[in-house]
């Protein structure tokens, strides 16, 4: 495959090619993702996190994908629809064995409410997408080994 069909390939604009608004991805970029626990800490899209470097280590990880199974589409589909599925979530990351920590993604503004959502550690680029789409997420936020969270759209 050369560089111009690769999907990462930097000469491909991964928001040209997406269906969603571009108010939903700026809103999405925007938005803190904290990382709940004895020891919290917020990703921010772009942003270096010296905290997650340190958690990489502690857990002999090197990536890592925040995510959540709440509104899917971005449609509200209110806290009983939620919490059944982000217990769905939690059971699969369960079953999988995989290493998580509680969270929640929340905009700056406040405009919408706080969606709980985890921080799974040890998780490919190519299966955090997979996981993004099976619960009917826009997009992930996937932290690669340089602990910097960039925002991953899935539509």
């Amino acid at each position: 495959m050369d560089s111009k069909q690769h999907p990462q390939s930097p000469s491909v604009n991964p928001i040209a090619m997406s269906n969603l608004a571009p108010s939903i991805i700026k809103a999405y970029s925007e938005t803190e993702y904290y990382v709940t626990g004895e020891n919290p800490f917020i990703l921010q899209v772009g942003i270096f996190n010296e905290t997650l470097m340190k958690v990489y280590k502690r857990f002999r990880a090197d990536c890592g994908v925040f995510v959540t199974a709440c509104n899917p589409l971005s449609q509200d589909v209110g806290e009983t629809a939620n919490a059944v599925n982000q217990s769905k979530l939690k059971s699969e990351l369960d079953l999988r064995s995989l290493t998580y920590f509680n969270g929640f993604g929340k905009h700056p503004s406040g405009e919408w409410p706080a969606e709980p959502s985890f921080l799974v550690l040890g998780i490919s680029l190519e299966a955090s997408k997979v996981l993004g789409k099976k619960y009917d997420q826009n997009a992930v936020v996937w932290c690669g080994s340089d602990a910097i969270p960039e925002l991953v759209l899935l539509r």
